[in-house]
């Protein structure tokens, strides 16, 4: 498992939920975050791009935008939403001992920018694995939903609303990312838990917090 560095911040907890699109991530995030408060601890939920005011607008930009930013430019986009993020409300929450809840985290950036939009090459990955060292800070724990595709675009069918720019990518993009997930996951296994993301909400939300409590055992929180 990779140091979470920045002084270690504090002794909270710092979980990131990560997948594709449809495999439940922002649900099970906020169930999973229920389920610890109710558990008496202290929870800070967030997501990313976004989570502070100034990274929910370029969030937006990223997401929505009408304009097309280079590769490079994309990906130091979403790094400079994660410090903000990091700064103004991941960083304190830990310091002060709590678990904070994030949908999506660096995982993300690097199967979507990495193996999506980059295809792998490693020009790419080099720059993205630079940045992300620049950044310098890594989650103690994620959670790896794994949906297929095909279900995948079943939930997305009938979840309906809003299309943004990386949901609305060629099929070719999201089997490149599903394959940069389990690239993530094959190379930290201690650090990623793969969930089957398949089975029922409840099923999944017990997977998560049995994954979560035994994390919490070997931190000490």
């Amino acid at each position: 498992m990779v140091p979470r560095s920045k002084g270690m911040a504090g002794k909270g907890l710092f979980i990131t939920l990560e997948g594709g699109e449809g495999a439940g991530k922002s649900t099970q995030a906020r169930l999973l975050a229920e389920a610890l408060s109710a558990e008496g601890h202290k929870v800070l939920l967030t997501r990313e791009p976004g989570g502070t005011p100034g990274a929910e607008e370029i969030r937006n930009l990223l997401l929505f935008g009408k304009v097309d930013l280079s590769w490079r430019a994309e990906i130091l986009m979403h790094m400079a939403a994660r410090s903000d993020h990091l700064d103004n409300a991941i960083l304190p929450a830990l310091e002060r001992g709590e678990i904070v809840v994030c949908d999506r985290f660096h995982d993300s950036t690097l199967a979507y920018q990495g193996y999506g939009i980059g295809q792998g090459a490693s020009e790419v990955l080099a720059f993205l694995n630079g940045a992300r060292k620049l950044v310098d800070f890594e989650p103690d724990l994620t959670l790896m939903l794994e949906l297929p595709r095909t279900q995948a675009l079943a939930r997305l069918k009938a979840r309906g609303g809003q299309t943004d720019r990386y949901e609305a990518q060629a099929e070719a993009f999201h089997e490149r990312v599903l394959a940069g997930f389990d690239a993530i996951a094959s190379a930290d296994p201690a650090r990623v838990k793969r969930v089957d993301a398949g089975q029922t909400p409840e099923a999944v939300s017990a997977a998560l917090l049995q994954a979560v409590h035994e994390s919490l055992t070997v931190q000490g929180v």
